[in-house]
């Protein structure tokens, strides 16, 4: 029988996504029992960008969520105070939370001035333990944007006093140029809170969330649909899982 490209194209699609992600991957995340979930950004619109779509399938679960903001965003908005631009921020950054159904907690870090030291290494671990965490998200620790690391340093600290008490994962924001070297092992279908997400984002509006959500430098409507592709889905979230995450399994069904 003939075959025709359309038809040769379908099936060679349908072959790599049976052999080269199935066996390979756990495809995303959710918890077989109710659970507590942290993630910590270094801005506010940065867990939204980055797993608000996850964050939101975890709510939905049941599961208790908890947003912690690094800074308070005070250099975000040009020709504004930092003192104003927290406030304006602060505001959008609980708007966002209670779009995901998080619970938003501020750390109290200056936006631009971040610091990783032994007290400000006490103070995230404390508010990390205080929500007694068994998944906790942050951001790629080598993101270009230097208070991104010093959430994802800080977090990785968290991780180890504890023991590794908690599944740790890393987020991405704006691939290809915020976020580098991101190789992902675990996805998580979106399609459901992409819509949801897109909300929460567009919460901050002091950031023109049009630029953060749809434009070329920075497009995370373009990378759900990309990881969404990538594990046949309409959208989706990526993550690299640090050893010994165990308690997540696949949902994609």
């Amino acid at each position: 029988m003939p075959i025709s490209r359309r038809s040769f194209a379908k099936n060679m699609v349908a072959a790599v996504t049976t052999v080269s992600l199935d066996p390979l991957i756990p495809h995303s995340l959710v918890a077989a029992k109710k659970i507590k979930v942290v993630c910590v950004g270094g801005h506010p619109d940065d867990p939204e960008t980055g797993c608000g779509g996850t964050l939101a399938r975890l709510a939905a679960e049941g599961n208790d969520v908890t947003i912690i903001y690094l800074t308070s965003g005070e250099a975000g908005i040009d020709g504004v105070s930092h003192r104003d631009a927290a406030a304006i921020r602060t505001k959008e950054a609980k708007a966002a939370s209670e779009m995901l159904h998080a619970k938003p907690v501020f750390a109290g870090q200056i936006d631009g001035d971040t610091i990783v030291n032994n007290e400000w290494i006490r103070k995230v671990d404390e508010l990390i333990g205080a929500e007694k965490p068994d998944i906790v998200f942050t951001h790629w620790p080598i993101d270009s944007h230097k208070d991104h690391q010093a959430a994802s340093l800080l977090t990785i600290q968290s991780w180890m006093r504890s023991g590794k008490s908690f599944d740790l994962y890393f987020f991405e924001v704006c691939s290809g140029s915020q976020t580098t070297g991101f190789r992902p092992d675990t996805y998580v279908d979106i399609s459901a809170t992409q819509a949801q997400k897109r909300k929460s984002v567009y919460c901050h509006t002091s950031q023109q969330p049009d630029e953060i959500y749809k434009s070329s430098g920075c497009n995370h409507e373009m990378m759900e649909k990309f990881r969404g592709i990538e594990i046949n889905a309409t959208a989706a979230e990526a993550f690299v899982r640090m050893e010994g995450a165990s308690l997540l399994k696949s949902i994609n069904k």
